[in-house]
């Protein structure tokens, strides 16, 4: 069996694990979390909006462009996507697996690797990081690729 590993990830969490065999139980192997994104916006952000004129000389405050709850999961994304890189780079595994809520696997894509997104052999748009390992397990096919 190619080695394969299987992302469960969320905005704050992400793991990996393999599995030995294509029916066999997961094994963790690897664990990130990324406290910024539980942090309340108020929290992420260090001061209050600015205040600009307007035309017509009022006054209203500064919007920020993004969500810093966005910005935050996005770093995180980058952050994971550069991590399967370094692995894959490393010949740590050759087939990838991979479930996230669907807000996070949509940020997952975008930066992803195009080499990395070719070894992507199964996704599921979950939310199950803080589930045991053989709950995970019972998210993904019977027998896992095995390409």
């Amino acid at each position: 069996m190619k080695l394969t590993w299987i992302l469960v990830a969320d905005n704050t969490r992400a793991r990996i694990f393999t599995a030995d065999a294509p029916s066999s139980p997961l094994e963790e192997i690897e664990g990130f979390s990324h406290a910024e994104g539980r942090l309340h916006d108020r929290e992420i952000t260090s001061d209050l909006p600015g205040r600009i004129k307007s035309v017509g000389g009022g006054r209203h405050a500064f919007e920020q462009p993004t969500d810093p709850k966005k910005h935050e999961a996005d770093n995180f994304a980058h952050r994971v996507a550069q991590y399967l890189e370094d692995a894959h780079n490393a010949n740590r595994f050759d087939q990838l697996l991979i479930v996230a809520g669907p807000s996070f696997l949509g940020l997952l894509r975008n930066h992803l690797p195009e080499q990395i997104k070719k070894l992507v052999r199964f996704e599921l748009d979950k939310e199950i990081t803080m589930l045991s390992t053989a709950e995970i397990r019972q998210h993904l096919p019977q027998y896992l690729p095995n390409l």
